[in-house]
């Protein structure tokens, strides 16, 4: 099954055509950090920012487990592609931190990030 993680800005709007949806405006954000603002999640400056709280990587934990469980399940219906979305404020940084964590790890189940944010 293909998963396709979309990263967002929820200052912009939810973005349509998404099975599951997760809200990262919880975790601490990089853009109030003068050094990071203009970076991305991308970025490993960014990266290591958010990763660097315990919350973040529990909730990154988390959410692998939770899709990787999600997987076989949508699969057994019949799907052949699973839509995740992670927003965050503008959907540059925790989200796509999250996002490219997440398909990493998902990524031998052919997971890829796709920004519609930047």
């Amino acid at each position: 099954m293909k998963v396709e993680i979309q990263t967002f800005g929820f200052k912009y709007g939810l973005p349509d055509g998404v099975d599951l949806m997760f809200d990262v405006r919880f975790l601490k954000n990089p853009f109030w950090i003068d050094e990071l603002r203009e970076l991305t999640g991308l970025d490993a400056a960014v990266s290591d920012y958010v990763f660097s709280f315990e919350n973040s990587r529990e909730f990154s934990d988390r959410l692998f487990e939770f899709i990787n469980f999600l997987i076989p399940q949508y699969a057994a219906d019949g799907r052949e592609k699973l839509v995740v979305a992670v927003g965050c404020t503008g959907g540059r940084h925790r989200s796509v931190a999250i996002a490219e964590r997440l398909a990493a790890r998902l990524n031998t189940g052919g997971a890829v990030h796709r920004n519609i944010a930047f």
